[in-house]
């Protein structure tokens, strides 16, 4: 009788800006490509078992899942050196079991609305080009929340999310951007919910 095989899982480690933050990046897509998920808390992780797992570790704090990783934000007063192999171990031995990381289906693009207004559909296709993949890279997402008068606000979602240069990366890196490519519309942007 043929048993069915463990789907091969690599995972490397990335450290990144925020220093409470480690990404761990598997050798295929976890989410599709532009799409995250933000579990602040358990209580939050009702689509995904993975990260459900994860808060069983006393030191998560926070999880993140987007395109081919996980982005895990430990408590402050742990170390690094005392949890990151048993997290990567849990991960790869959790997603060689072949179940998914999340558990989503969407009846419509989450990121795009037909309703919205033509500036925001510029903002988000800037967001989406420009931004989203130097983020990501970071193990974080910036997310677009609203637009008015002039001022864009954000949602910083995994590693940007209490990270020390989450305020350079907002002001000089994103407002920079969109008040440049957008003069007319964009004045500010601001991070909501921080």
């Amino acid at each position: 009788m043929l048993q069915a095989q463990k789907r091969p899982v690599h995972i490397y480690m990335e450290a990144n800006p925020n220093p409470n933050s480690l990404k761990f990046v598997v050798n295929f897509m976890l989410a599709d490509d532009g799409i995250s998920f933000d579990y602040p808390d358990a209580a939050s992780t009702e689509n995904s078992p993975l990260a459900k797992e994860l808060f069983n570790f006393a030191a998560v704090d926070r999880v993140f899942i987007a395109s081919n990783f996980v982005t895990v934000t430990k408590k402050a007063e742990v170390e690094w050196a005392e949890i990151q192999d048993f997290l990567r171990n849990h991960i790869k031995s959790y997603l060689e079991s072949g179940k998914a990381a999340v558990q989503a289906n969407f009846d419509k693009d989450p990121l795009f609305d037909e309703n919205d207004s033509e500036t925001v559909k510029k903002i988000k296709g800037i967001l989406d080009e420009y931004i989203r993949p130097a983020v990501e890279q970071d193990g974080g997402a910036i997310v677009f929340h609203s637009f008015h008068e002039g001022i864009v606000k954000v949602l910083l979602q995994g590693s940007c999310s209490g990270c020390p240069s989450s305020t350079v990366t907002l002001k000089a890196g994103i407002q920079n951007l969109l008040t440049r490519m957008l003069p007319d519309e964009v004045k500010e942007v601001q991070a909501e919910g921080v």
